[in-house]
C-alpha cells in the first residue's frame, strides 16, 4: 500500500475522511466490532455532504463526541494493486464526550502514543508523522 500526504484541497475530488483527535491531551482511536485492531474515525462521504459534514458525523457516530473543535489540515491518497482511494484528513480536539452510538465500533480508548495494533499500519502512521511534522504548532496549543 502506498500511501501519500499533500497539502488541503491539493486534491479536486474525495471519497473519504480522516479524523485524527485528541481528548485530553490523548489521542482517540475507535475500534470496530469486526477487528481486533484500533483506528481513526472516518469513512465515506455520502451523497450531497461535504467533506466537513461527513468528518463531523464520523466523529460522532465513531467515537460518540459531542462538543469539538474540528478542521480541515491536509489531503491524502493511497493505493495499491487492487484500489485507490483519497480523502481529506482533519484535525479535531474533542471538548466533551457522550455514549458511543450504536455503529460498527465496539469502543473507544485514549492512547499516549499510537498502538502497534493498527487496522491501516500502512496509511495511519503516515498521516500522523505528516500532522506532528507540519502542524506542530496545532498540537502544542
Amino acid at each position: 500500500m502506498i500511501c501519500e500526504t499533500c497539502e488541503l484541497n491539493y486534491l479536486k475530488t474525495y471519497k473519504y475522511v480522516v479524523i485524527i483527535a485528541r481528548y485530553r491531551g490523548k489521542w482517540i482511536l475507535c475500534k470496530h466490532k469486526k477487528r481486533d485492531t484500533w483506528e481513526t474515525a472516518g469513512g465515506h462521504i455520502e451523497l450531497g455532504e461535504t467533506p466537513l459534514d461527513a468528518a463531523k458525523r464520523e466523529l460522532f457516530e465513531e467515537t460518540g463526541a459531542v462538543s469539538f473543535d474540528i478542521k480541515p489540515i491536509f489531503d491524502y491518497w493511497t493505493k495499491d494493486e487492487i484500489s485507490r482511494a483519497n480523502g481529506m484528513v482533519f484535525y479535531a480536539e474533542i471538548k466533551k464526550m457522550g455514549d458511543l452510538p450504536e455503529s460498527e465500533m465496539e469502543k473507544v480508548k485514549c492512547f499516549e502514543t499510537l498502538p502497534s495494533n493498527l487496522t491501516y499500519k500502512d496509511i495511519t502512521p503516515k498521516l500522523f508523522e505528516y500532522l506532528e511534522s507540519n502542524f506542530h504548532y496545532i498540537l502544542s496549543a
